[in-house]
């Protein structure tokens, strides 16, 4: 008796598991796993479906391999739309340049067509940097809006103006340097992009200061179409690895000596109609041009809906792009090799504009 009661009290010992719990537990996990199939077989179907489109469209790979990269690392150097529209103002020290004692002449060509819209607040930026050694020309391609009209009302403070057809913006470049020829330090500015205060003078100093500096270029603020800012670039140093395999440098804020102009032939590439300023970028490198990024903002790119960066990407850009990278590269470069070659450049990118947001850096 005595040991049967010790054996019925073990402490050790279970009381079987109904039975009707265990068909509940087995019930409960074949719908589990039933519904677990199900799902794995749409994750399967949408990942072919998305392999069939990119197929079609391979565009789409290289559109949606940047915005991934660009979320992931916090990268705002492949979108143009960072925050709601606001004023654009800049430090109280953009509008007071310190006068230099012996300002070298500065070369500015203003390619246009049908940009009337915009022209006049452009024009208005480059004039009223105040600098005393200017040169400016607007070449306009034949624009048939309110472009002549905006043009005679600053012709007498231009050093050259004039309308006629070309055969693009390289053209029209070209043919507005023809017209350019004393200045030491040189630039174009798009017709619907604009030149920060006192830009001119920050950086005729630099280069006064710096002789063996070739090209320089300067952070970016974006706008939209009605001036209002929209966004920022801040750029980390400047990188010859990263001009191999894209190009972040914003093209209203660069400047470069015509000592390495001429070097490089003294021509814009006309057969580029969307990165002849990367194709630019590029023969400077190749002929061993010494390039700065300033710690400033020196221009707004104006983002709306007619621009040439928008309209030509899918046409003319992508095309072009693959045709530069042949050329540094010596052969066909895939874009899944371009992600990795430019993240060490978005991480310190992503590093600057975190200090720039805090205040610790370019204002």
């Amino acid at each position: 008796m005595g040991g049967q009661a010790g054996a019925n009290t073990d402490p050790g010992a279970t009381a079987p598991r109904p039975v009707g719990v265990r068909r509940v537990v087995r019930g409960v996990w074949r719908q589990a796993r039933h519904q677990l199939i199900r799902l794995w077989h749409r994750v399967l179907h949408a990942r072919d479906q998305v392999r069939h489109q990119f197929l079609i469209f391979p565009d789409r790979v290289t559109r949606l391999r940047n915005r991934l990269v660009a979320r992931a690392y916090g990268a705002r150097l492949q979108t143009f739309h960072h925050h709601p529209p606001r004023p654009l103002r800049v430090p109280p020290g953009y509008h007071r340049p310190r006068p230099l004692a012996d300002p070298p002449p500065i070369s500015i060509v203003t390619p246009s067509y049908n940009q009337g819209r915009f022209l006049e607040a452009t024009i208005r930026s480059v004039l009223g940097q105040g600098y005393p050694r200017l040169e400016y020309v607007v070449q306009d391609g034949g624009s048939r809006d309110e472009s002549a009209a905006v043009i005679e009302r600053y012709r007498d403070r231009l050093a050259h103006a004039e309308s006629r057809r070309d055969n693009g913006q390289g053209h029209a470049i070209n043919l507005g340097f023809a017209r350019a020829p004393r200045g030491e330090i040189m630039a174009y500015l798009n017709s619907d992009d604009l030149l920060l205060p006192g830009a001119l003078n920050y950086v005729a100093a630099y280069f006064a200061a710096h002789p063996r500096v070739d090209v320089v270029y300067g952070h970016r603020v974006i706008v939209d179409e009605d001036g209002m800012e929209v966004g920022r670039w801040v750029l980390p140093g400047h990188s010859d690895r990263m001009l191999a395999w894209a190009d972040y440098v914003p093209q209203e804020t660069m400047f470069w000596r015509r000592r390495v102009w001429d070097k490089v032939g003294g021509a814009i590439d006309e057969s580029f109609r969307f990165a002849l300023d990367w194709d630019l970028l590029l023969r400077f490198r190749e002929a061993g041009a010494r390039f700065v990024r300033l710690p400033r903002f020196l221009g707004a790119f104006r983002v709306h809906a007619t621009q040439k960066t928008s309209a030509d990407l899918a046409s003319a850009g992508t095309p072009e792009m693959a045709r530069l990278r042949r050329r540094v590269h010596g052969r066909e470069v895939a874009d899944a090799e371009i992600g990795p070659n430019v993240l060490g450049y978005l991480l310190r990118h992503r590093w600057h504009d975190l200090l720039h947001r805090l205040g610790l850096a370019s204002r």
